[in-house]
């Protein structure tokens, strides 16, 4: 099943956890540690309110803005990309909003792979998106199957996955850690 179609059929809580992993994977970006998105992860177990979620997302996003520059680093397009991810994530846990934001953020969080990959993409994010996938940058393909991934795992294992759907996050922000510091020792 493609992306588009695994988004298209998850549920709020699969929603809300893809956008978030992928917000979690480009928080680097933001100058955010490894722990600062992990209310927002206990907010989609099944023990927690989903009512407090917005109240969370208010304290994330005071500690990232928290000395930083609101309209990205330079002009760096990967920056916006990933602070639009953290304001548009929707104030309720709830109803179409987090499709949108899901989507939005799969489209932003691959386009920012992108932007910090070496190797060229001539191909559209979209078609990428439905199944295309041959000849992908390694960076980029490497996002695309976490974003699967994370679907998958909470389609198959509801709040029971959200464990694996975190670690395949953590893998992610790893990664995407070592390039930015890569990518900022090249431009020292």
């Amino acid at each position: 099943m493609s992306l588009v179609d695994l988004i298209a059929r998850a549920d709020e809580r699969g929603l809300a956890a893809s956008g978030l992993a992928c917000l979690d994977r480009c928080v680097p970006l933001l100058g955010g540690d490894d722990e600062i998105l992990r209310p927002l992860w206990g907010n989609l177990t099944d023990a927690s309110d989903a009512a407090d979620w917005g109240g969370l997302l208010e304290q994330v996003r005071g500690k990232l803005d928290a000395g930083a520059d609101v309209s990205g680093e330079d002009g760096d397009e990967a920056v916006l990309l990933a602070r639009r991810m953290l304001e548009a994530a929707p104030a309720e846990r709830t109803g179409a909003g987090l499709r949108i934001w899901a989507d939005a953020c799969s489209v932003a969080s691959l386009q920012i792979h992108r932007l910090l990959d070496p190797a060229d993409d001539p191909s559209p994010l979209d078609s990428r998106r439905a199944g295309a996938t041959e000849g992908m940058p390694p960076l980029v393909a490497a996002e695309l199957r976490r974003q699967v991934a994370v679907l998958e795992v909470l389609a198959g294992h509801g709040a029971g996955g959200l464990r694996r759907a975190l670690e395949v996050s953590t893998e992610g922000r790893r990664v995407l850690r070592a390039v930015v510091s890569r990518r900022a020792r090249g431009r020292k």
